[in-house]
């Protein structure tokens, strides 16, 4: 009976998923069914597990580090980063979207949250880029894929998540996601100068940028790009906890407010609402898929599934090629949190035992959830920002596809070449 049940605890959760039932209720729903159909095993153990989901220490981090991104945002940092990035990539091809892209990169260290980052561009950054020249279309695709690199900037609120769950150092997937980061950010600013100078989008600026110039941005730049140095450096030398480091980051992003004289006491009051709503928003997935994943353990699925995988197939490769097509599925349907609260003690311990180092494979994981925010269907970064910029979906998936393609080759480089993902912690490790 148990066996049955699950499977149609995990039809009931996924059916809901597509029909758009919010995350926790669809994930509980199936919990409860799982319940309902197993007699001997006490119902109240769904609550009890929701509450010890949310009660790990690690996930302290979680609500310190939405609320110094929300402050961020309200004490004038953005414009002062925006205008530092202007004048580093000013003369490149596509003058704007370059800045769009290394604007989110920088703001990846500072917000933590990729819908934040993308619903403040499309309205900062998109309105400016259409009065440029730039397509509607390309604007918004731009926005939406350079958002994708926030959850990889550390400190990413998806790392503290996959660290909670996997029992990974959440120190380490920090500083490994500086890799992927950069990566990704690269890369896409190469894309973007491709596409730009085909398509005659000129740069912002045409003379070369003066020292005094440089220096007056980055002076204006420097104590907000100082506050990821200041964690990652913090948690090295031991200073403070992962979890610690997110309090210092609230306390910075006060004295942030203080000296630019840009933060109100109510926007203080109204930041603190924006935290306990996102707070609870993700607590609540957290609860409900920590009771599923007590379901999954109880029938031993984890321990099948490692023993069925190892059986089928013996190269660590082909594991890995498999894993990336099934969370690259996955993704497209399912909300990147819940996905990996169920996913990783299915699949880490089976990584595990094809040797694969778990830094690697958590940078892995934490990109394809990444990537499903931009994919069709359910791709949340693809309606947040098609919604601010009233970007058509249908132009907006045949403009990324150039986007897709490269989004493939950064994961099939983290997958293969572990120098991206492992190199940086090796270095500071």
């Amino acid at each position: 009976m148990g066996i049955s049940a699950v499977g149609i605890a995990a039809i009931i959760m996924l059916v809901l998923l597509f029909l758009k039932v919010p995350v926790f209720a669809s994930v509980l729903a199936g919990s409860v069914a799982y319940f309902s159909l197993t007699p001997n095993v006490p119902t109240q153990i769904i609550a009890q597990r929701v509450i010890v989901g949310v009660e790990s220490i690690p996930l302290l981090a979680v609500p310190f580090f939405v609320c110094a991104g929300v402050f961020m945002n309200y004490s004038g940092v953005t414009k002062r980063v925006m205008h530092f990035c202007e004048i580093l990539t000013g003369r490149m091809s596509g003058g704007l979207a370059q800045v769009n892209v290394l604007l989110s990169t920088l703001m990846g260290g500072l917000s933590g949250s990729n819908l934040a980052d993308a619903a403040m561009q499309s309205k900062m950054l998109v309105p400016e880029m259409e009065k440029k020249g730039f397509s509607k279309e390309f604007s918004s695709v731009v926005t939406a894929a350079s958002a994708m690199i926030t959850p990889l900037i550390p400190p990413g609120i998806a790392m503290i998540i996959y660290g909670s769950i996997a029992n990974v150092s959440i120190g380490k997937l920090f500083i490994a996601g500086i890799g992927p980061g950069v990566l990704l950010c690269v890369s896409m600013m190469i894309l973007v100068s491709i596409i730009s100078k085909k398509r005659g989008y000129k740069p912002v600026r045409q003379k070369a940028i003066t020292i005094n110039e440089f220096l007056s941005a980055l002076w204006q730049a420097a104590l907000p790009l100082c506050l990821p140095v200041i964690i990652i450096g913090g948690i090295r030398l031991g200073i403070f906890t992962p979890t610690e480091a997110g309090s210092v980051a609230i306390i910075y992003s006060l004295i942030l407010g203080a000296v630019y004289r840009e933060m109100k006491f109510s926007d203080v009051i109204k930041g603190l609402k924006e935290t306990i709503t996102t707070t609870a928003a993700i607590m609540l997935i957290v609860g409900a898929a920590s009771a599923f994943a007590w379901i999954l353990t109880k029938e031993r699925i984890p321990q099948q599934m490692t023993e069925m995988i190892v059986n089928m197939i013996s190269n660590k490769y082909i594991f890995l090629i498999v894993v990336n097509l099934f969370l690259l599925f996955v993704g497209m349907f399912i909300e990147g949190n819940a996905a990996m609260i169920v996913l990783v003690p299915l699949l880490a311990p089976v990584a595990a035992k094809y040797g694969i180092h778990e830094i690697q494979f958590a940078m892995i994981f934490i990109f394809n959830m990444a990537v499903g925010c931009l994919t069709p269907p359910m791709g949340a970064l693809m309606f947040v920002t098609c919604g601010i910029t009233k970007c058509k979906i249908k132009d907006f998936i045949k403009e990324a596809v150039p986007f897709y393609i490269l989004l493939f080759i950064c994961l099939m480089l983290l997958t293969f070449v572990p120098l991206f993902s492992v190199g940086v912690v090796d270095l500071f490790f």
